[in-house]
C-alpha cells in the first residue's frame, strides 16, 4: 500500500465514522469535491498542509492522534485509520419469517434519522429455542453497512446449563482484542477496561450484539457511552430494569405463526417434496408448536434421513404433548424427542461425539479438544465435527472452534453413559493440563518446576502444539474460561493433581493478565488438593502463592495468614529455599502497608536463606539470591543507604545477566537508577533506567515501562536537560493514555506543563 493510498483509507474512514458524505466534508473545509475524491482515492500521494490541518479539524482530532494523521499525510506510515471488528457469526441460511420484528428493528434504527440514541432492545420470549440469536444476527447483517466502524458480537451465556454465566469484564476483555489492542496496552483493573471500551467506542458508529444476557446487572457494563452506537440485546428474560432506568426498547419474540413455520420447512425441505405429502406438513407444524429449534432440527431429520413426512409427523405426534412449548418455563422435556430424532441419523462415531460433548466441562472447544475428549484422532475429530454442524447439533461460532445450544448439551448429557463420560472427562482434563503447563513454561522460562509433576497423556490424546511465548499468551487467553470450568471441575471431582497443576499452569497468565480473583480461585482450590496429594513441598507452595494472590487482590490479612502458614512448613520441613521464597513475599506486603523496616528484615532473611540453602538444580538457589539481593538494595535505597544500595544491586545485575533472567535484570536495573539518581549522579542513573525501560517493554509489561519511563523523565529534569524529560514524560504519558490510567496521565501532564 503506498502512502497516499494509507492516507486515502484513513481520511475515508473518518469521514464514514462521522457520517458525512463526501459532499458535506467538501462543504466544510471549502474544498472541491474532486480533491476529496482524489485524497480518498490514493491519487495524491502528499496533499498540501493546508488541506490536511483542514481535514484534521473537521475530524475533531486533537494530540497524539491529530500528529499521526498529518504524519500520514507527509507520506510517513499512517495507523490513523481505526481498526473495523466484525464478529458477528454466520447469518442464517435461509431465514424466514420474523418480518415483523425486523420492521420494528429497522424503525428503531431509522427513528432518529438514522443516528439513534443508544438503543438497547430486548429480544425475549422465557424459552430457549425461539430463535432471539437467530433474529439479532440476521438484523445485524441486514444493517452491518451502516455501522462502518465496526460489529462487536459476544455471547454472554445468561443461562448456561453449567452456571458459569460469562463475567461482563471478560467481554470487554474479548472486546478490546477485537478492537485491536494489544495484550500488553490493556488496563489492568475491570473498570479501566471498561473506560477504554468505551473510549474506543465514543462517537463512533458500532452495533453491539449482546447474546443470551441474564440479567441487567451482567448488561450495563458493557453499553457504550456514545449515542453513534446501538446495542442489540437477547435474553430470556424481560431485562425490566434496563427497560425502566436505561430507556431500553422491549422487543418480545413469540413463536412463529402458523404460516411461518410452513415457510420454514419449505425452504428446508424444497417445495417439490412438501407437494408430494401435503398432508404431512400441518401435523409437523402443529407438534412444533412454531419453536424455530424444534422445526429446524426436524427438517434436518427429514433431509438427512429421507424418510417420508408422513413418518415424521406420526413420530411427532406420538411424543403427544410434549412440543407445547408455550410455556414460559424450561422446555427440556418438550425438546428431547426431536433432538433424538436428528441424533438417530447421525453415524456412530458422529454420534459419540455429540453424547461426549454434553459432558465436557467448559463453554466450547477447539478441535484440540474435541478430539482430546474423544480420544480419537484431530482429522477424524475434525470430520465429525462438520457431519455435527451440518445436523445442527453444534455450531462452528469460530473457525475451528464449537459449541452447543444449552438444551442440546443437556440432552447430550442424559445419552452418554457414566463410564464414557468419566474416560471422556479425564482425557480432555489431562489435555487442558499438559496444554496449560506447556504455555506456562513458554511464559516463565525459569519459574521453579512444579511440585506435582505430570503424568502421561492417556492414550488416544495429542498434544496441542504451542510454540513460543506470543502463542503460548494468546492459546491462554482464547482457553481461559474454558481453563477455569476445568479447573473448578477438577477440584469438585476431587481430581487432586490436576486441580493443582491447572492453578501452576494458569499462574504466570494470572498474574500479568491481571486476573487476581482468578488466581485466588484456582490456588485456594489448589491448597486443598495438595493436603490430598502426600507430595512434599506442594502444601506449601500452595499457601505461598494463594498469599500472594490475595495480596494483589488488595486482602493484606489473608495474605499474611497464608505466607505465615507456608513458611511454617517450609521450616517444619528444612527447605531454606521456600522460606527465602517466602520472605520475599513478605517483604512486598510489608512494603504496601508501609513498614519499610519490616520489608527490609524479610529481604535480609531470604538472602540468608539462599545462602545458607544447598544449591539447587537450573540455577534456581542463584536466581533466589540474585532477587533477594535486589530486594535488600531497593528497601535499603528507599531508607537512604544508598551507597550500600549499590553494592547489593550491582552484585543481583551481574548474576542476573549470567542466568539470562530478563525479568529481573529490568527490576534490578530499575533499582539501580533509583539508587543512583539519590546520589544525585545523573548519568549513571538516566542509562539505568533507560535500560530498565527498554527491558520492560519487551516482556510487555505496560504499567513498569510507563514507570520506568516516568522515572528517566524526573532524573533528566533533575539533570537540567528538560527537552529530554519532555522526551521521556511523553512517552510515559502515551504508556499511561494506552493503560487508561487516569491519575497517573493527570500527573505526567502537570509534569510536562511544568517543564514547559
Amino acid at each position: 500500500m503506498t502512502p497516499g493510498s494509507a492516507f486515502g483509507l484513513a481520511v475515508r474512514a473518518h469521514r464514514r465514522r462521522l457520517g458525512l458524505s463526501q459532499e458535506d466534508l467538501a462543504a466544510r473545509i471549502g474544498i472541491s469535491i474532486s480533491t476529496i475524491g482524489k485524497v480518498e482515492a490514493g491519487r495524491i500521494s502528499q496533499p498540501r498542509p493546508v488541506t490536511v490541518r483542514l481535514l484534521a479539524d473537521a475530524f475533531g482530532l486533537t494530540g497524539a492522534e491529530r500528529d499521526e494523521f498529518c504524519q500520514g499525510a507527509d507520506g510517513a506510515p499512517t495507523t490513523a485509520a481505526p481498526r473495523v471488528a466484525s464478529q458477528l457469526p454466520p447469518d442464517v441460511h435461509p431465514f424466514t419469517g420474523r418480518a415483523e420484528e425486523l420492521t420494528r428493528l429497522d424503525t428503531l434504527l431509522d427513528g432518529a434519522g438514522g443516528r439513534p440514541a443508544v438503543a438497547v432492545i430486548s429480544a425475549l420470549s422465557g424459552m430457549a429455542g425461539v430463535g432471539k440469536t437467530s433474529l439479532a444476527v440476521h438484523w445485524a447483517h441486514r444493517v452491518a453497512e451502516q455501522f462502518p466502524d465496526g460489529q462487536l458480537y459476544v455471547n454472554l451465556r445468561g443461562f448456561d446449563p453449567s452456571g458459569r454465566i460469562m463475567d461482563p469484564a471478560d467481554a470487554i476483555r474479548g472486546f478490546l482484542d477485537a478492537l485491536g489492542v494489544p495484550p500488553d496496552q490493556i488496563p489492568a483493573g475491570p473498570d479501566a477496561q471498561a473506560g477504554r471500551y468505551r473510549n474506543l467506542l465514543a462517537g463512533r458508529r458500532f452495533l453491539v450484539v449482546l447474546d443470551n444476557a441474564r440479567d441487567a446487572e451482567q448488561v450495563r457494563p458493557l453499553l457504550p457511552g456514545t449515542s453513534s452506537a446501538l446495542v442489540l440485546i437477547t435474553s430470556r428474560n424481560q431485562l425490566t430494569g434496563l427497560i425502566a432506568t436505561d430507556g431500553a426498547h422491549p422487543l418480545q419474540l413469540g413463536v412463529l405463526s402458523p404460516e411461518e413455520s410452513r415457510d420454514l420447512l419449505n425452504e428446508r425441505l424444497g417445495d417439490e417434496r412438501v407437494t408430494a405429502e401435503p398432508g404431512a406438513l400441518p401435523d409437523i407444524v402443529e407438534a412444533c408448536a412454531g419453536l424455530p429449534l424444534a422445526l429446524s432440527i426436524a427438517a434436518a431429520r427429514a433431509q438427512q434421513s429421507g424418510f417420508p413426512l408422513a413418518a415424521l409427523a406420526a413420530d411427532l405426534n406420538e411424543a403427544g404433548h410434549r412440543l407445547n412449548v408455550l410455556d414460559a418455563g424450561d422446555p427440556l422435556s418438550d425438546v428431547r424427542a426431536i433432538f433424538s430424532w436428528s441424533y438417530a441419523t447421525l453415524t456412530p462415531p458422529a454420534a459419540r461425539l455429540f453424547r461426549l460433548l454434553g459432558v465436557q466441562p467448559g463453554a466450547d472447544l477447539s478441535t484440540f479438544g474435541a478430539a482430546a475428549l474423544a480420544g480419537a484422532p484431530v482429522a477424524e475429530t475434525r470430520r465429525l465435527l462438520s457431519q455435527l454442524t451440518r445436523a445442527n447439533l453444534a455450531t462452528e461460532r469460530l473457525p475451528g472452534r464449537y459449541t452447543q445450544h444449552d438444551l442440546l448439551r443437556t440432552y447430550a448429557a442424559e445419552l452418554v453413559s457414566p463410564d464414557e463420560a468419566d474416560a471422556a472427562v479425564v482425557r480432555v482434563l489431562a489435555h487442558y493440563v499438559h496444554a496449560v503447563c506447556t504455555a506456562n513454561r513458554l511464559l516463565h522460562p525459569n519459574l521453579k518446576p512444579m511440585a506435582v509433576p505430570l503424568g502421561q497423556l492417556p492414550p488416544g490424546v495429542t498434544p496441542e502444539p504451542i510454540a513460543g511465548q506470543q502463542a503460548a499468551m494468546a492459546w491462554l487467553a482464547t482457553e481461559h474460561a474454558n481453563l477455569l470450568a476445568a479447573a473448578a471441575h477438577a477440584a469438585a471431582a476431587n481430581m487432586h493433581a490436576y486441580t493443582w497443576q491447572l492453578a501452576w499452569g494458569l499462574d504466570t497468565f494470572h498474574y500479568r493478565q491481571s486476573h487476581p480473583q482468578d488466581q485466588v480461585t484456582t490456588w485456594r482450590a489448589a491448597v486443598t488438593a495438595a493436603e490430598q496429594l502426600d507430595i512434599p513441598g506442594a502444601p506449601a507452595y500452595t499457601h505461598r502463592r494463594l498469599g500472594e494472590a490475595y495480596r494483589r487482590l488488595g486482602r493484606p490479612d489473608e495474605a499474611f495468614a497464608h505466607a505465615r502458614e507456608a513458611l511454617r512448613r517450609y521450616r517444619d520441613a528444612g527447605e531454606l529455599a521456600g522460606e527465602g521464597d517466602v520472605h520475599l513475599d513478605l517483604s512486598m506486603l510489608a512494603e504496601h502497608q508501609g513498614d519499610l523496616e519490616e520489608a527490609l528484615e524479610h529481604a535480609e532473611h531470604a538472602l540468608t536463606a539462599y545462602r545458607s540453602g544447598e544449591t539447587l538444580p537450573e540455577g534456581r538457589s542463584d536466581r533466589g539470591i540474585a532477587r533477594s539481593l535486589n530486594t535488600v538494595g531497593w528497601f535499603r535505597t528507599l531508607l537512604g543507604d544508598h551507597v550500600a544500595a549499590l553494592g547489593f544491586c550491582q552484585e543481583a545485575l551481574a548474576i542476573n545477566v549470567a542466568l539470562g533472567s530478563q525479568e529481573s535484570i529490568a527490576f534490578t536495573l530499575d533499582s539501580l537508577g533509583y539508587a543512583y539518581r539519590q546520589l544525585r549522579r545523573h548519568a549513571e542513573a538516566i542509562d539505568h533506567y533507560r535500560r530498565a525501560a527498554d527491558g520492560f517493554r519487551r516482556l510487555g509489561d505496560a504499567p513498569l515501562t510507563g514507570a520506568a519511563l516516568e522515572r528517566l523523565g524526573d532524573t533528566h529534569q533533575e539533570a537540567a536537560d528538560p527537552e529530554a524529560a519532555r522526551e521521556a514524560w511523553s512517552q510515559a504519558l502515551a504508556v499511561y493514555t494506552e493503560l487508561n490510567d487516569e491519575a497517573a496521565v493527570h500527573a505526567l501532564k502537570q509534569k510536562l506543563h511544568a517543564g514547559l
